[in-house]
């Protein structure tokens, strides 16, 4: 058995569209996978897909922001898997709004998901990283980091795990641990559709004028981010870590 093979991974938010599609592609590398998400029922789709294809995963329901069920999920991965060596912060949440209409509730939601949830999952992940003397994060961040109308607490908190990453990748490098950040552009997922809805557009005519922006003229896929955390996360990406990798179709400042 290879030493990926033996390896570990939780990715967040992987029920569906970046998650599952990055779970996807780390189980065909051959990590074993706990497909993490709210609930936990709504796992149930990547992880066929992962057996069906010869993989191991198991769904595991957990709330990121809440420290006592981060812990439960992380302890009952490495009960049923092993000790998880990879972790990909994915998990997240819009409560889009402009500054003088949007809630602290719908600030506190967005920062304790993205924000406290990926403190929470790091924090008791890197336990079985140190001792392994082996791991990697990968931080899910956005092109929003670098403002966008509408999305003060996204941003904010994107812009966030931005420092959060450089920040572990100095206090986990001697460990043997990277830790980076994917910062995605304009990726065809459930949340953009929903972006399309709110704004009254069709999701196809919203990915038209989306993908006109673009260098590469069309807008991501969810696998555009799952095959550069797949190689975040290989053998051959141990000398990279503190970096935010701009996934976006063309360069951003």
């Amino acid at each position: 058995m290879s030493e990926t093979s033996q390896r570990v991974a939780i990715v967040t938010g992987a029920a569906r569209g970046i998650g599952a599609a990055t779970a996807k592609r780390l189980a065909a590398d051959g990590l074993a996978v706990a497909v993490l998400d709210l609930d936990e029922s709504a796992t149930k789709a990547t992880v066929e897909a992962i057996e069906q294809a010869g993989g191991r995963a198991i769904g595991v329901g957990a709330d990121v922001s809440d420290a006592e069920a981060v812990q439960a999920a992380v302890e009952r991965v490495a009960t049923e898997l092993g000790g998880p060596t990879v972790l990909i912060n994915n998990a997240g949440v819009t409560k889009d709004n402009l500054l003088f209409k949007m809630t602290e509730q719908d600030w506190d939601t967005v920062m304790g998901v993205h924000l406290r949830g990926s403190f929470l999952m790091s924090r008791a992940a890197q336990k079985y990283m140190t001792e392994a003397k082996w791991g990697r994060i990968v931080n899910l961040s956005s092109t929003s980091a670098l403002g966008n109308r509408g999305q003060a607490n996204y941003s904010a908190a994107k812009a966030g795990l931005q420092g959060f990453t450089k920040t572990l990748a100095i206090e986990l490098g001697k460990f043997g641990v990277t830790v980076n950040a994917i910062a995605p552009g304009f990726i065809a997922t459930e949340m953009t559709a929903a972006t399309a809805e709110r704004v009254g557009a069709t999701f196809e005519d919203f990915k038209k004028m989306a993908a006109q922006q673009i260098p590469v003229n069309r807008v991501g896929e969810p696998e555009d981010i799952a095959h550069t955390a797949s190689f975040l996360v290989s053998e051959g990406a141990g000398f990279v870590s503190g970096q935010v990798i701009y996934v976006a179709g063309g360069p951003r400042d």
